[in-house]
């Protein structure tokens, strides 16, 4: 850790909960809320990745409506135009994980310039960041929108090098999905991999560097680098 001198984080499922949407859906749905956030995320994630290898780029708020759209018919529930506009609003609020404000205070404080890395679009990374508070704790809000393809391609990863203004191996990247640990770290990222729900890392052939339960872990890892020294 002692030559990072900045770190691109993720943001969906890393800094914020996209299942903290699982309330509102439970609200129209009731008994039916864990089920449809966890389609939900996995149809998003399919179509970004499916829309990048057919060159077929839409905004991350139309992948996101289109995977709500897709699990309402698989699961057989009627989704109105209100439900859909007020679910889809409820992922430009998502939350953050408990430790995340703090740590990211804490890191900027041992001056470390912090991104955000993200598929979504500059307004969705901008309502998520402004809605928890958390605007001051980043340099960089960092959207695939410019570039019209989603991560893990490489050219995503340059975003954070040129915002940056440093060399790749001098970034940390830091996610809690482990395909996009794994594009990163092809890309030449050291990576950092947010394993919470003690899961099995992805086998494409690339391994992170560090594996920790939370945002807060990475401070301490800094902490004990330096302490080395």
């Amino acid at each position: 850790m002692k030559h990072i001198r900045a770190i691109a984080f993720d943001l969906y499922g890393t800094l914020f909960d996209v299942h903290s949407v699982a309330e509102q859906c439970n609200e129209r749905f009731p008994g039916r809320g864990r089920e449809i956030s966890a389609l939900w995320r996995q149809k998003q994630l399919e179509y970004t990745w499916l829309r990048s290898l057919m060159n077929r780029y839409v905004t991350f708020e139309q992948a996101t409506e289109d995977a709500l759209r897709y699990t309402c018919r698989h699961l057989g529930l009627a989704l109105d135009d209100t439900t859909r506009d007020a679910l889809c609003e409820a992922y430009l609020r998502l939350k953050p994980f408990a430790e995340v404000p703090d740590a990211l205070r804490e890191l900027r404080r041992r001056g470390l310039k912090l991104a955000v890395l993200s598929n979504g679009s500059p307004h969705s990374i901008g309502a998520v960041v402004d809605h928890a508070g958390l605007r001051d704790a980043f340099d960089h809000l960092l959207s695939v929108d410019p570039l019209r393809i989603y991560k893990p391609d490489d050219r995503v990863y340059t975003l954070a090098e040129q915002a940056f203004g440093v060399n790749r191996t001098a970034i940390l990247f830091v996610s809690s999905n482990a395909w996009d640990a794994t594009g990163a770290r092809y890309f030449g990222f050291p990576t950092c991999w947010i394993n919470r729900a003690d899961n099995v890392f992805e086998e494409m052939g690339q391994r992170p560097d560090w594996e920790v339960g939370g945002v807060d872990e990475i401070v301490r890892l800094f902490d004990a680098a330096n302490a080395a020294t």
